[in-house]
């Protein structure tokens, strides 16, 4: 067993490099590498199997992120996300299962607020039974024990380690939302600089969460959010990375947003967000409508990556004016072994108004590009 695993690592790495290297080598052209299909056209999207994998593409995510609360009023927020990068569209042998077509990576993560601890792990696998996948039916995307799939309409995610572990429901209370405009969620100029992605915005959630220092897992309930994306060329060169805000409004609506900053200090034209409304009704937001301003930074004792620690986010059409801040300034993954990307993902609050009614928010940002490339399969 021990020569096998040894031999499995091997094999791992010489994917990974594999991956990275396709990465370091440049953009591939805009109908999508090596054979890769490309996001370019407008999409008919189908649900529950768009949840599902989409094989023809070369880069695929599943994101979940959570803000809970235990009985004593405790706060936590957590993190489970796998990605599927393709290594080669057709494997050489595709009945041997070493002939690697798919590479698996996963996250997980949680914040323990009143405990101000931050934990993370991470795991790569490549495809195979009973190692890592993701069905193209509906959602069921695993690696090894860290799974995320859905059934009877509730979307049910789980992983575990020696220290921590989430067994969560989760309820859509809103439709999926279908972000960008026309299908298409643009993240560069050029044909095919673009994902298809979608999220639900609105995910009631219940169930077990045991954070590093808990005897056993505890109750816990609160909000989610799912968001699903995937892509073959989605950007430019000249980006050195993004911020990304998933935020729940207490008016009821959900506001997401992303900046893909360039190498230059400016901001991707392309960038853009979506606001979904109490109803369900989702809207396109153009970068020209939203306004970002960051108010203070935080420097990594680790990477010495020096990030935005609160921002101010404004849609002035929508008289929506709000301040956030992370609930925990250090949130920071450095994940050498699944993705190689050193980023900041972690749970937020804020306040502010919207029209003249005063609001709070809950919710999670992602930060890629400060402490280090991107490289890794974003």
């Amino acid at each position: 067993m021990g020569r096998l695993r040894r031999v499995e690592s091997i094999v791992l790495l010489l994917v990974m490099v594999t991956v990275l290297a396709s990465f370091l080598d440049g953009p591939a052209s805009a109908a999508g590498p090596a054979g890769w299909r490309g996001a370019d056209t407008e999409r008919i999207w189908h649900f529950p199997r768009d949840h599902g994998a989409h094989g023809a593409y070369k880069t695929e995510w599943w994101y979940f992120t959570g803000n809970l609360t235990d009985d004593q009023g405790k706060r936590y927020g957590y993190q489970l996300t796998f990605f599927r990068e393709g290594v080669c569209f057709r494997p050489a042998d595709p009945l041997n299962p070493w002939s690697v077509r798919d590479l698996y990576l996963a996250h997980f993560a949680i914040t323990d607020v009143s405990g101000k601890r931050f934990s993370f792990d991470e795991r790569a696998s490549r495809a195979g039974p009973a190692l890592a996948g993701a069905s193209a039916d509906s959602l069921h995307a695993w690696l090894l024990n860290w799974r995320a799939m859905e059934k009877g309409g509730h979307l049910l995610v789980e992983a575990r380690n020696d220290a921590a572990s989430v067994n969560l429901d989760l309820i859509p209370l809103k439709p999926p939302a279908v972000n960008g405009e026309r299908g298409l969620s643009r993240k560069g100029s050029g044909k095919g600089q673009a994902s298809y992605y979608v999220s639900c915005t609105s995910l009631a959630t219940s169930g077990l969460v045991k954070a590093p220092g808990m005897a056993y897992p505890v109750c816990m309930r609160g909000v989610s959010w799912f968001d699903h994306e995937f892509g073959s060329n989605q950007l430019n060169p000249d980006q050195a990375g993004w911020d990304w805000f998933g935020l729940h409004l207490s008016d009821g609506r959900d506001l997401m947003l992303y900046f893909l900053r360039r190498i230059d200090g400016s901001v991707e034209p392309a960038s853009s967000g979506t606001i979904v409304e109490a109803s369900g009704v989702a809207g396109h937001l153009t970068l020209a409508q939203v306004k970002l301003d960051v108010l203070d930074h935080w420097r990594s004792q680790r990477s010495r990556g020096i990030y935005p620690s609160r921002w101010r986010l404004r849609v002035p059409s929508m008289r929506l004016d709000v301040v956030v801040s992370p609930l925990l300034l250090d949130q920071e993954l450095s994940t050498p072994e699944s993705t190689g990307v050193t980023y900041w993902e972690g749970a937020v609050e804020g306040e502010g108004v919207s029209g003249n009614q005063g609001i709070t928010c809950r919710g999670y940002v992602e930060m890629t590009g400060y402490a280090g490339k991107l490289g890794g399969v974003f």
